[in-house]
């Protein structure tokens, strides 16, 4: 993958040479460097790409020597080299040298000369080869200071590498010089190689030279003077505008400096000069101000028509307290062609903070907290005329940390995240109470599931094609994978001993995979609150799914974009076991323009990535912790009241301004948007072959809402077809899986519908295995075909996961059992904890049809497995609650845990309670006394200790299955009581460590939340 930076130059009077109309556009320069952090070119690249850009040169990074090809060469005006790569193939020599002798600018810096020595030619090119080299700080002569490149720089001192040259070229001119005594050592260089120019200095080796203001100007000039006069002439012409607001010149990128000002909005126009692109790739605007302002979220009708939350609101009105709601939902429509909107319909006003909105059921869903609404049009008017709430409770509190990314999902659900906000409501007619994190649930609202706690504040979500489920955080995970159920991982899982097969490392339900910290900005000051340099929003998570991009892109490239610095990220996902993991591509776009603010990057219907830009000098939302983040270096002012919201407030943020962008390939097809309808089926069934996913899912869509089961002959030619793609995919048979899962045809035990999804489960493509698996029952057959297909082994280690997973869903059997065993054996498992975690998740659900299975060879990992399903164990914290209810019926109940004093006072307060005051247990300490009371159906039982307590020790609180209560303290018993019996149905709220929930959601008598006060340690609830 190239990574695309964008560098600038101030030449601000040059000729025109050659051409006396020449195109206005931005210089293309590749950078080659490499994987390591001697001469780190990962590290110093983005630094000179930043120092540059003003001036209009793009550097695009890479470290891949299949990138010295003739046809990519041909895409940039010059190559700069800094590496240590010691081969260049021979095709990679010719394609250098027609580069070279064509016209183009070579510019090798440093290490460059100790590069390729099996090329004579570079060699001789470059004008010299690195012999050998001390170190100190020092500079150099200038020889040639009439020279272009030298007019206006002075000699400058630095710290670096003093290199000594063997084999030079006597056919250059000498810019400088290093004198050491006697001697005098040509440093900086340049030549003419037919018709093109080589820029050589041997400056270069660490930060030390990299952030020095002399070193970056020389380079500067060196990269203009190679690329060429012509080369000039198109950057002058494009007529870059200068918004920088630093008065000093700042060659280190990584302080932090003092805002003195604002930069003032510029036309889109002339935002876009100042927007890196991919070389290849166009910029165009699709909407602006003032038809549009503050788009927040984005999204596309059947029509291919644009959609558009717009927000003003945001972060700091609220309806409750001002009574104004001000945001709108907008129709943005292209209709004579020209790909930009001419046609804006207000489909919904009145509307306060919604964040983002899905299709379905003929309208859309909006999260808008604490509500989420359904919206539909019912006479044709694109206007809303229905407007309903399906749930409400979540959070306000903090605006940017509320619901977000509704988006349709594979298996006919809708799946959204949600800030630390969260959740504290009634969801058809259950009490549910959840932080931040990932969930799904049925286009109507109903079957809401919470899968599982994120690290953050969640603003990322996106699919793959193959159905794999990724989002993204704000403050330092910008990647993350989602893979097993949250529920399925709360209990405990002894760690591999030592010596053991054992992961490289440990998974969460949702999964950090970002494989670098570094953001790569084109604004010279990170005007960050926190993470400054890295991903402190990270909004917005969309793999590239369509197929108008160059292949590196198809469903491997993800869009993170990190408004605080202008920027949308590219993060390229790869297989890591059975899970992935992100490396770092570099941008799809960044700015210099402090207001450029991309929130949204996603695929569109023609196959362009469509960018929502909010355009806002004030970007940031919290108010300024000064030891963290000085006010000085974010804005140019220090007032920053705390508004609602949870936020900085300000009459200076902008809510006149928004645009709507889609960067486009040039080499792509261009595809006009398709209109489709849930009455035509043929059109639909034709859009699930498409190959632009969102096309495919509308479809899916569009089929499950219409109904018609009449479709399933043409679904089942779809799943049979197994061909696959370029990349190893066949997404129409996925969507069609889905499509007949939800049309009912396999609740219905369609016979027909169901073989085909078994005969699928062997299908060469990994994502349609996978869907068969999903889709199928979870019944005994299903356990027989998986068990037939292999699965359970399968090669594609995701495939292999999510069928150890299916029978973590599927009734306990010996089958089931068997497979699990086998799969405990594999050394492979017991090494990714992707897989181990899944076997554990299914291990635990079979229970005893898993323990029956065990057979006399057993591996350290079966042993763990044994432990972990035979002894039910929760690890507590000393304030936490468990998001998932344990099920306690018919099981006997341990609760234990080390209590001590704390500053010599008695401590006292809640331990443990699980359920209400009907039906629960809770575990307390009061005046002294240990208190162990279980309720069932309103009748409560009783242990309680008579004897004073010790300063510090150990306690349990059990309940065995037929009822008998006992509290032991180190080990002794000391209070008893007898229940009925063992529960007989699941308990609800969840387990809670530490305090209570208060109200009627107390299982004891204490008053509020009873926190516990105290030393509270290793708490352990443990079923039987």
């Amino acid at each position: 993958m190239l990574a695309t930076f964008f560098l600038s130059l101030n030449f601000t009077s040059l000729a025109f040479a050659s051409n006396p109309y020449p195109e206005p556009r931005r210089a293309e320069v590749l950078f080659l460097g490499h994987a390591s952090e001697h001469h780190n070119s990962r590290l110093y690249a983005p630094w000179l790409a930043t120092a540059l850009f003003a001036s209009g040169i793009n550097i695009t990074y890479t470290e891949n020597l299949e990138d010295l090809n003739k046809d990519n060469l041909s895409k940039y005006d010059g190559l700069i080299i800094y590496a240590n790569h010691d081969v260049l193939s021979k095709d990679q020599e010719v394609a250098m040298k027609n580069f070279v002798e064509g016209g183009k600018g070579l510019i090798p810096l440093h290490s460059a000369t100790g590069c390729f020595k099996n090329s004579d030619w570079y060699i001789e090119t470059i004008g010299g080869q690195f012999a050998s080299h001390g170190e100190g700080e020092f500079s150099s002569d200038i020889l040639a200071s009439d020279h272009a490149i030298m007019k206006g720089l002075s000699p400058f001192i630095t710290w670096d590498e003093t290199y000594v040259h063997q084999r030079i070229n006597p056919d250059m001119t000498v810019l400088t010089e290093r004198v050491e005594g006697a001697h005098h050592e040509p440093y900086t260089w340049v030549r003419n190689v037919g018709k093109g120019r080589v820029f050589y200095t041997a400056y270069g080796h660490d930060e030390r030279t990299w952030k020095n203001e002399g070193f970056l100007d020389l380079v500067k000039n060196g990269v203009f003077w190679a690329i060429g006069d012509d080369v000039k002439a198109n950057v002058t012409a494009l007529n870059i505008p200068d918004v920088s607001i630093y008065e000093e010149t700042i060659s280190d990128f990584t302080k932090r400096y003092e805002v003195p000002k604002m930069q003032e909005p510029l036309a889109p126009e002339e935002s876009k000069k100042l927007i890196q692109k991919p070389v290849g790739f166009s910029i165009e605007l699709f909407a602006a101000e003032p038809d549009i302002q503050n788009p927040i979220a984005m999204a596309w009708d059947e029509r291919g028509r644009l959609w558009i939350v717009e927000s003003v609101d945001y972060p700091n009105t609220f309806k409750e307290t001002d009574g104004q709601a001000n945001d709108r939902i907008k129709i943005c429509e292209d209709t004579d062609g020209d790909g930009k909107a001419d046609k804006f319909t207000v489909f919904a006003d009145g509307l306060n903070i919604p964040t983002s909105m899905v299709f379905a059921n003929g309208g859309i869903v909006v999260s808008m907290a604490p509500d989420f609404v359904f919206m539909k049009d019912t006479n044709g008017d694109d206007v809303a005329d229905v407007k309903e709430v399906i749930m409400t409770g979540w959070g306000k509190n903090d605006t940017h940390a509320g619901p977000s990314n509704l988006q349709y999902g594979f298996d006919n659900k809708i799946w959204g995240v949600t800030g630390y906000s969260g959740f504290n409501g009634t969801i058809n007619g259950e009490r549910m109470s959840f932080p931040q994190g990932i969930y799904r649930f049925d286009p109507d609202g109903k079957d809401f599931e919470y899968l599982a706690g994120s690290s953050n504040n969640t603003w990322g979500l996106g699919f793959s094609e193959e159905n794999n489920v990724f989002m993204s955080t704000a403050n330092n995970t910008h990647a993350g994978y989602y893979s097993i159920p949250a529920k399925y991982l709360q209990r405990v899982f002894p760690k591999a001993s030592e010596g053991e097969a054992a992961p490289e490392f440990e998974i969460q339900p949702i999964q950090k995979i970002d494989g670098h910290y570094d953001a790569h900005a084109m604004t010279p000051n990170l005007r960050q609150v926190d993470v400054v340099g890295g991903f402190t929003s990270a909004a917005g998570f969309r793999l590239y799914t369509a197929r108008d991009f160059p292949k590196e892109y198809w469903n491997r490239i993800a869009f993170v974009n990190e408004p605080t610095i202008r920027l949308t990220h590219n993060a390229i996902i790869e297989p890591q076991g059975a899970g992935f993991v992100e490396k770092d591509g570099w941008n799809l776009l960044a700015s210099s323009d402090e207001w450029f603010g991309p929130v949204q990057a996603e695929v569109g219907p023609d196959g362009a990535v469509w960018v929502a830009d909010w355009y806002n000098f004030i970007i940031q939302h919290n108010v300024f912790v000064e030891r963290q983040a000085p006010s000085r270096m974010v804005l140019p002012f220090e007032d920053q009241p705390h508004g609602q919201g949870n936020a900085f407030q300000s009459k200076l943020r902008d809510t006149n301004h928004g645009r709507i962008y889609r960067v486009v390939y040039k080499g792509g097809s261009n595809d006009k948007p398709m209109k489709l309808t849930m009455d035509d089926s043929k059109g639909l069934l034709a859009a699930l072959k498409n190959d632009n996913m969102f096309w495919r899912m509308t479809a899916q869509r569009l089929l499950v809402e219409s109904g018609n089961q009449k479709v399933f002959g043409d679904l089942f030619k779809i799943v049979n077809d197994r061909s696959v793609d370029e990349i190893g995919l066949n997404s129409p048979a996925v969507h069609a899986l889905w499509a007949l899962h939800g049309l009912g045809a396999f609740t219905e035990n369609n016979a027909e519908a169901i073989q085909v999804a078994t005969t699928a489960l062997s299908h060469p493509a990994a994502g349609v295995r996978k869907a068969a698996i999903a889709v199928l029952p979870n019944n005994q057959e299903t356990i027989q075909e998986i068990h037939t297909a292999g699965l359970t082994a399968d090669k594609d280690l995701n495939v292999r996961m999510y069928a150890i997973l299916k029978l973590a869903e599927v009734p306990a059997s010996a089958e089931a059992g068997a497979m699990l065993y086998q799969a405990s054996l594999e050394e492979q498992n017991a090494k990714d904890d992707w897989l181990q975690k899944a076997i554990f998740a299914a291990a635990a659900q079979q229970g005893n049809a898993f323990l029956d299975a065990i057979g006399k060879e057993k591996t350290e990992l079966t042993k763990r497995l044994m432990t972990a399903v035979s002894d039910e164990k929760y690890e507590l914290g000393r304030r936490s609650t468990l998001q998932y209810s344990p099920d306690v019926s018919g099981k006997a109940i341990s609760i234990s845990t080390q209590i001590s004093q704390r500053r010599d006072e008695e401590p006292f307060g809640v331990i443990v309670a699980h359920g209400n005051s009907q039906n629960g247990y809770t575990f307390y300490l009061e005046e002294g006394k240990l208190h162990w009371v279980v309720t069932q159906n309103g009748e409560s039982s009783e242990a309680v200790t008579s004897e004073s307590l010790p300063e510090s020790y150990e306690v349990q609180a059990t309940m065995a299955r037929d009822g008998k209560m006992e509290i032991l303290v180190d080990g002794k018993s000391v209070a008893a009581a007898k229940a009925t019996a063992a529960f007989t149905g699941k308990l609800a709220p969840s387990v809670r460590a530490g305090r209570d929930f208060g109200g009627d959601r107390n299982v004891g008598s204490y008053k509020e939340e009873f926190s516990f006060e105290g030393n509270l340690r290793n708490v352990v609830l443990e079923l039987k």
